[in-house]
């Protein structure tokens, strides 16, 4: 379960965070890409068991699932396919460039001083 590292990687850089700018944090937002390769259940899970005995141990974990987005190189057309099959529903062209549903990113903290 690669969430569990990643909930501690993320505890780790939410303290050194918190670290320059006092108080409690209260909430912690979160993109996920559906191609990100992390659950998102596993990660909340493995964020409850990462965050006891810390200072985080009452933070909240805010999780957006960023859905995919990509653009077709031969015709321009942006959409939002199915994972299953991403050919452009304009022209048929099976490589996209994707555009969003890799992230796995930070965004937010909520501090009350």
């Amino acid at each position: 379960m690669h969430e569990l590292s990643i909930a501690l990687s993320m505890i780790e850089q939410i303290e050194e965070q918190s670290a320059k700018h006092p108080g409690t944090v209260r909430s912690v937002q979160v993109k996920v890409g559906v191609l990100s390769g992390v659950d998102a259940e596993a990660l909340r899970f493995a964020w409850e068991l990462a965050r006891e005995g810390t200072d985080l141990a009452a933070t909240l974990l805010e999780i957006e699932s960023v859905p995919l987005l990509v653009r077709c190189p031969a015709c321009g057309n942006t959409h939002t396919p199915d994972i299953q099959s991403i050919l452009c529903p304009r022209c048929i062209t099976p490589e996209q460039d994707i555009l969003a549903g890799r992230e796995l990113m930070l965004v937010s903290l909520e501090i009350d001083s």
